[in-house]
């Protein structure tokens, strides 16, 4: 007979787990030769330029909605999946996919894609602290869809898409259609901002 570890710290051990993810993807990423910070040499509160050198290198952006949209997105995702196990533990879960996705985004495969597919003609890739905030605004929008009514979420997300889509002709449906299925029209309307 086995006895059950108390809430507290099975939550921990969730919650552990999930700061263990994160400092496996930093260390990933510094393996795989990723830029610590901006090769400027200091760190920004917020990149506000798109093509510009400092996109993906600073604390956040304006691809920073998309990733607290995966929160989002991911909450709903472990809900479905994982309804009966602990809070911490379907954090964990968003974690681990927000991590590998910015493992893969980081490689020279998708790299090229995004390079060659979208908007994003100079694209070289995130820094480590750029893709280590992504990783940390995805929970932060994981955590805000665990505590309003789901309307709130979606009403946010909806928001979100506009804001990125009038100020930069980019947010995440649009990153990922590209990515996917890459229309000739779209990256043209794109590239004119």
């Amino acid at each position: 007979m086995s006895i059950a570890a108390p809430p507290a710290s099975r939550r921990f051990f969730w919650f552990a787990v999930a700061f263990a993810l994160l400092v496996a993807q930093v260390v990933i990423l510094h393996a795989m030769g990723r830029v610590p910070i901006c090769e400027c040499g200091y760190v920004k509160l917020f990149e506000p330029g798109v093509n510009t050198s400092g996109n993906s290198q600073h604390l956040s952006d304006w691809y920073t909605p998309s990733h607290i949209i995966h929160g989002f997105l991911f909450y709903g995702l472990a809900w479905l999946l994982l309804r009966s196990q602990p809070f911490a533990a379907r954090l964990s879960f968003a974690v681990l996919i927000e991590a590998a996705w910015e493992i893969a985004e980081n490689s020279p495969m998708i790299i090229d894609r995004y390079r060659n597919a979208t908007m994003a003609l100079g694209y070289s890739g995130d820094s480590i602290l750029n893709s280590g905030m992504d990783t940390v605004f995805m929970a932060l929008g994981f955590l805000f869809a665990a505590r309003v009514p789901v309307w709130v979420t979606v009403a946010l997300a909806i928001a979100f898409e506009l804001l990125t889509l009038f100020v930069i002709r980019d947010n995440l449906t649009l990153n990922v259609l590209m990515l996917v299925y890459p229309v000739e029209a779209i990256k043209t309307w794109q590239d004119a901002l």
